[in-house]
């Protein structure tokens, strides 16, 4: 029951990712999209009947994937806990906002990450704490390309994709690791000038990509990596090692 729920939740953000690089070339050409993040993306599925619908299958998705890492926490030797643990988090993560979305809750991210930043920034050493959450964002992103580079993602699944699906694997972590890390910059230049508004969300990260030369080329090709993952994480319903 539980695999086949994980692998639903694999199903579940391909869909998501797919809708994300959507959101994320609309910025490239200007558009007035959604935001360009998850819970933009769910939003985005909202405001359609099949959507609606399609967003109780992600959550469902979500939650059992989640509770399939929670399993692999306890099934693990002490020194593979994090990884599954993490993923567990973003799950629920991902679940929360989801049923945030379904509930009509949803608040703007960007705003909601720099006001939990300024309260933070309140506190004694909070511009420090701050400044090491963004660096290790960008050590995540960072990560991801690495990922990418070495084929490490084959280590998740039981068996060796075809080609393509290596591809668009690679192509999708290295755009996961380039959104990170403009992510965990906004969070450093926040603790640099000590203002929180810098910080900010997937959303915030991928529009200050357009500040960067031949920005437009660069969040183009953003786009075209998280499409990749999302293929990707189609492909890994199938392939995973669950």
């Amino acid at each position: 029951m539980l695999e086949a729920g994980a692998r639903l939740g694999y199903a579940a953000s391909g869909v998501l990712h797919l809708v994300l690089a959507w959101l994320t070339l609309q910025l490239t050409f200007g558009g007035n999209g959604g935001q360009a993040d998850q819970s933009g993306a769910l939003r985005e599925l909202a405001v359609n009947p099949v959507g609606a619908v399609l967003l109780w299958v992600l959550l469902a998705g979500f939650v059992l994937l989640g509770l399939w890492q929670v399993t692999e926490v306890f099934a693990r030797p002490a020194k593979q806990k994090l990884k599954p643990a993490a993923k567990a988090v973003v799950y629920v993560v991902l679940a929360v906002t989801t049923v945030s979305v379904l509930s009509g809750t949803s608040t703007n991210s960007n705003q909601q990450t720099a006001n939990i930043t300024a309260t933070a920034m309140s506190y004694p050493a909070g511009i420090w704490a701050v400044g090491v959450v963004g660096i290790v964002v960008i050590g995540v992103g960072l990560f991801h390309e690495v990922k990418a580079v070495r084929k490490g993602f084959l280590k998740d699944l039981a068996e060796r994709p075809p080609r393509w699906v290596v591809r668009v694997a690679q192509a999708g972590y290295v755009a996961k690791g380039v959104a990170l890390g403009a992510v965990g910059a906004l969070f450093v230049i926040a603790a640099i000038t000590h203002d929180p508004k810098k910080a900010g969300g997937l959303d915030a990260g991928l529009r200050s990509l357009l500040a960067v030369p031949a920005g437009v080329v660069v969040l183009a090709a953003v786009a075209v990596g998280l499409a990749c993952y999302g293929v990707y994480s189609f492909a890994r319903a199938k392939y995973a090692r669950v």
